[in-house]
């Protein structure tokens, strides 16, 4: 039996679109967390950079010798255009998830789940850390409250 690694991934776009930060979390089936936190040289939208974090994580666990994933986005759109046989392609992004789906079929196991953003959250800190963000939940704390 194949244990599988497990990937949490997520991007930001700021402004979207704008910069691009990718960020993932990988977890080996020995427990091993490996973080990635990167931002691109390329500006693009939110889907965009959803789908790029994803690859960047795919490449990563590719080079630490992973052959089972499971993935985890908040991405709905990420997931169900890479996931679902029947969802119609969104043309501007195709040659996108065309490149992550074949990165996806270099494994030999793969399983794509949505969960919410809130389950998210360390990937997302990773992503908008790779911009020089704070993560959501500070950055709104420290917003000024209107009287």
């Amino acid at each position: 039996m194949i244990l599988p690694w497990t990937i949490y991934a997520d991007g930001s776009a700021v402004p979207n679109p704008g910069r691009m930060g990718l960020g993932a979390v990988l977890v080996a089936p020995d427990g091993t967390r490996h973080l990635l936190s990167m931002a691109t040289d390329a500006r693009g939208c939110n889907n965009e950079a959803e789908a790029r974090a994803l690859m960047a994580a795919l490449r990563d666990a590719q080079a630490r010798g992973a052959t089972a994933l499971q993935i985890y986005s908040d991405s709905s759109l990420l997931v169900a255009q890479l996931g679902a046989r029947d969802e119609p392609p969104v043309l501007r992004l195709a040659a996108l998830y065309e490149e992550a789906q074949a990165l996806l079929a270099t494994f030999a196991q793969t399983s794509l789940h949505w969960i919410p953003r809130h389950k998210n959250g360390e990937a997302d800190a990773l992503a908008r850390a790779a911009l020089g963000l704070l993560p959501k939940r500070l950055a709104m704390s420290t917003k000024k409250r209107r009287r």
